[in-house]
């Protein structure tokens, strides 16, 4: 399978600079579609980290980039109504010509997200439950049948126009990379998302999935694996760490050291984010998804030069 790379807009980082207009983000998405990447990604949160709703967003950036892929890295569904989601999210396959790809995860327990799901409404406890029946009620709904559901939502033999663009609905991809987040991806989902483990951890967890997918009778090759990955190149490696740190510290709130040992990350120069980037696609990932720790108009140039060069 060939390689995909992915850039995620900054959408929160804008948001946290007090620049809040959609026109800049639209830009950087041209550009990167201009220089070969393949997808566009967008991130999720209400009040815990605000910026741009993923799915509005992603909508305009269908229209404007219209050769690459979309995604969302990672939405909430736990947060939704999953009825509106999926007629969200089939509208969305749709504007995009079936370029969707709908990227979910179960949020991070930390204080400020838990925060945000009682301002939604939705209990923090239930959120896995809520998360696979959700997800189960949009799929039957992006079937184009009649539903009839009984469950934490009553669906009473309705029907969802319109259907997506692509049959059975976007293909979902799913985040973590704990054991019940294996399983879960092996059993029920099209694609894998992780932000944790290093290339040979990320190996190990995707041969584990691909058992877990062949005893349920899947076909392992059918699940994608994406990695979602944290880059500031610079040639002085100091300065680049440094960078790294900062935007750690000022996204997230917390210590930089506990960030970066928790999400993957390459700080220094661009061979070594090749090598780095590298380690991944042997591991098996076939789409890196990459967010950038600022300067996003030069590291997508660079990001180009050294996918041209060869990664590896």
């Amino acid at each position: 399978m060939a390689l995909k790379i992915g850039y995620l807009l900054p959408t929160r980082e804008r948001v946290m600079e007090g620049q809040h207009r959609t026109a800049p983000l639209l830009d950087l998405a041209g550009r990167a579609q201009t220089l070969g990447f393949d997808s566009i990604w967008v991130g999720d949160s209400v009040t815990a980290r605000p910026r741009h709703d993923a799915l509005t967003l992603l909508a305009a950036v269908g229209v404007h980039a219209p050769r690459v892929e979309l995604g969302t890295a990672v939405l909430l569904p736990a947060l939704r109504n999953p009825v509106l989601l999926a007629h969200q999210a089939a509208t969305l396959d749709q504007i995009s010509d079936g370029r969707f790809i709908l990227g979910v995860g179960i949020a991070s327990d930390v204080a400020n997200i838990r925060s945000e799901f009682e301002a939604c409404g939705v209990p923090w406890e239930r959120r896995v439950g809520r998360m696979m029946e959700g997800l189960r009620l949009c799929r039957a709904l992006w079937s184009g049948e009649r539903v009839a559901w009984e469950g934490r939502w009553r669906v009473r033999d309705a029907t969802l126009g319109p259907a997506p663009h692509r049959v059975g609905g976007p293909p979902i991809w799913v985040g973590g990379n704990g054991p019940a987040a294996l399983e879960r991806v092996g059993r029920h989902f099209d694609g894998w998302f992780p932000n944790g483990p290093d290339a040979a951890q990320f190996g190990r967890d995707l041969a584990t999935i691909h058992d877990i997918a062949r005893a349920a009778g899947r076909n392992p090759d059918a699940i994608t694996a994406a990695a979602y990955l944290t880059l500031m190149m610079d040639e002085d490696r100091t300065r680049a760490d440094a960078r790294m740190d900062a935007f750690m510290q000022h996204y997230y709130g917390q210590p930089a050291a506990a960030m970066r040992a928790r999400q993957q990350n390459y700080a220094g120069p661009a061979a070594g984010a090749a090598a780095w980037l590298a380690g991944f696609i042997r591991a098996g990932a076939t789409h890196l998804v990459l967010r950038f720790a600022g300067e996003h108009e030069r590291h997508l140039e660079a990001v180009a030069r050294v996918r041209e060069s060869g990664i590896g």
